[in-house]
């Protein structure tokens, strides 16, 4: 099982809701869903929102070959906790979580295609930062992050590299116009040491380079590390070192500007955590909508317009739920102790648990 540093179990983030005005897009015009409230009946701004569901089917840019996080396979099925992320959005707009169309998006090509409206939003290993989030960067709205992580570095046994200092000359790959480029330059730097850093656009390539030795260590997100790692004919080969370089808060993305659309990822998110806060199952969901407690009614749609205010069906979560599980479900199946992967939860427990995962109130 994957434990995570102290050091990292010791950070905490106050994570702020962020909200800016929309922006219009055009795009082809398909039938809309039955189940699918009228965006437009809550705002007069156009939005992303009315363009999807114009278009009938949400379209989502994920990394595609992440095993656990976004894995595409042989007969084009797309799984993962990304994916997942993905699905619940499109059930809670159509009701239906196959509404949508995956667009494979390197560290490159992400913000590009997010800008000129290829993809309508990201669900892809993608760490928020100030610069990404704020007007003199790239402009974008970070919803929820749905997995905390930390950089890592994976080496071979047989190195018998055992800290971050015995890298110094060694040539390491990482994947370029990722924060773990700059991650990996600032530690070195901290610790006085340079490493041959050994750069690919693509991360497959680079995973490719070291286990055919081109490299002595491949750095990326901890998560990544492990996931790649069951794919390699001899996994137990290979250690990740204890050393944790950065903080890495990976979750959904959307365009700046267009709040609407930024609201409905954003709350869905929250939905998935506040749903397994509130004991609420992809089994007991729909017999859940009459329970006892107010809180979990109005969460369900039973009772008030928490749905309609985001220009969804007042049930969204209920629709949600029943397609891909509350946060816990999703993790565990995709990347917890029943996946290949046993990643341990540490920081993506709900609050309650001692982790970072928490919902605004549903009300």
């Amino acid at each position: 099982m994957l434990k995570w540093s102290s050091k990292l179990l010791a950070v905490s983030f106050s994570i702020a809701a962020l909200t800016a005005c929309a922006a219009p897009t055009t795009t082809n015009t398909a039938s809309t869903s039955p189940d699918a409230a009228s965006p437009g009946a809550t705002a007069s701004s156009p939005s992303r929102l009315d363009t999807i569901v114009s278009r009938g089917k949400l379209i989502c840019g994920v990394e595609g070959t992440i095993p656990g996080f976004s894995f595409v396979d042989s007969s084009g099925k797309y799984t993962g906790l990304d994916v997942d992320v993905c699905k619940a959005v499109a059930a809670a707009i159509f009701g239906d979580p196959e509404k949508v169309e995956y667009r494979n998006l390197d560290s490159t090509a992400r913000f590009p295609a997010l800008a000129s409206g290829e993809v309508d939003m990201l669900s892809r290993n993608t760490t928020w930062t100030l610069s990404r989030d704020s007007a003199g960067g790239n402009g974008l709205e970070f919803a929820p992050a749905t997995f905390y992580d930390g950089q890592g570095v994976m080496v071979t046994k047989a190195s018998g590299i055992t800290d971050l200092k015995q890298l110094d000359g060694k040539a390491i790959c990482v994947e370029t116009g990722t924060t773990t480029e700059l991650n990996l330059a600032t530690r070195s730097t901290e610790l006085g040491i340079k490493p041959n850093e050994v750069k690919f656009q693509d991360s497959n390539a680079g995973f490719a380079a070291y286990q055919e030795g081109r490299c002595q260590a491949m750095t990326s997100d901890r998560s990544q590390l492990a996931a790649k790692r069951t794919a390699f004919p001899n996994p137990d080969d290979h250690i990740l070192l204890d050393a944790v370089l950065s903080k890495e808060p990976l979750g959904p993305v959307t365009i700046n500007n267009d709040s609407r659309w930024f609201d409905v990822v954003k709350w869905v998110t929250y939905g998935l955590m506040q749903a397994e806060e509130f004991g609420i199952t992809q089994a007991n969901v729909e017999e859940k909508v009459n329970d006892r407690s107010p809180d979990v009614k109005r969460f369900l749609g039973g009772d008030g317009n928490l749905g309609k205010d985001l220009g969804l069906p007042n049930d969204f979560m209920v629709k949600a739920v029943k397609a891909v599980g509350n946060y816990g479900e999703i993790y565990e199946r995709n990347v917890g102790t029943g996946s290949p992967l046993k990643i341990d939860r540490g920081l993506n427990n709900l609050w309650s648990d001692g982790g970072l995962m928490y919902s605004p109130p549903f009300r």
